[in-house]
């Protein structure tokens, strides 16, 4: 039996992370951070039961008083990296929703938690769908060497790129930078139009209402060009499947994974 403990467990999508943990027979939700809903049962917020669930407001204090295995955090990523690195200086592990930490806050992380004998798995985006096109992404970047990527997502989204950009970013990054054909210096007209620079690959994040979130990563060869795209609906169920199983691998190893896949058998 894992014990989990969610934060930002009354958000979009930790209210649905939370449900599906608490109907996991092998997980058992133990407690949950919100500052809105400090000192309330996460059962009565969440309609689940007659289960005691404590929602506390904030990380340093759960510790203290819950016992957990494994803490998912789907907050701010500047609430995020404290609730993590508090967290894996306890020797407990982390899943990582939290959009929007950087890969210097990674690596300050990594080293944190090899200190500490425990493990982070960072995801930041759930869906499968999303798993599959970092994955044909990566075998695209082998043998394209120009490409870019668009972040779409909902007008107030406050961290840009998303966390799923950058993460696809850093690792298309891996496997090879991509052409540089016209430089900066060279660019004539608004430079920023070209979008952000991100481990050399470029980044294009747009706002605007309709959007859930999407992205996609666009690759061209003369002649011819190839778009990989994930689009996700209004819900948080498709991110559940994907939290679910990250949480069971959460303790498997020590240190630092990124990305769902590199749990995954592929």
């Amino acid at each position: 039996m894992i014990k989990v403990f969610i934060a930002g467990a009354t958000g979009w999508a930790g209210s649905e992370l939370s449900k599906g943990v608490f109907n996991n027979k092998d997980m058992q939700l133990v407690g949950a951070l919100s500052r809105t809903h400090k000192g309330k049962n996460l059962a009565d917020v969440l309609d689940l039961g007659k289960s005691d669930i404590p929602i506390f407001g904030d990380i340093e204090t759960a510790l203290s008083e819950t016992d957990f295995d494994v803490l998912v955090d789907y907050t701010r990523p500047e609430i995020g990296k404290k609730n993590i690195i508090a967290t894996i200086q306890k020797g407990r592990s982390v899943v990582v929703g939290t959009s929007g930490l950087t890969n210097k806050d990674y690596e300050e992380i990594e080293k944190i938690a090899l200190e500490n004998n425990t493990s982070v798995l960072a995801v930041g985006n759930f869906a499968m769908t999303v798993v599959l096109l970092q994955k044909f992404s990566e075998m695209a970047a082998k043998y394209i060497p120009n490409f870019e990527i668009i972040d779409y997502t909902h007008e107030d989204k406050i961290d840009s790129p998303s966390g799923t950009a950058r993460e696809l970013a850093y690792r298309l990054s891996q496997i090879q930078k991509p052409t540089v054909h016209v430089s900066s210096e060279e660019l004539v007209g608004q430079k920023e139009s070209r979008g952000a620079n991100l481990d050399g690959v470029q980044v294009h994040s747009i706002r605007l209402p309709g959007h859930v979130i999407s992205i996609e990563t666009i690759f061209g060869l003369k002649d011819e060009k190839l778009i990989i795209r994930h689009d996700s609906g209004a819900g948080a169920e498709p991110y559940v499947k994907g939290a679910l199983l990250a949480i069971e691998k959460a303790r498997t190893f020590t240190g630092l994974k990124r990305g769902l896949d590199t749990v995954m058998d592929f």
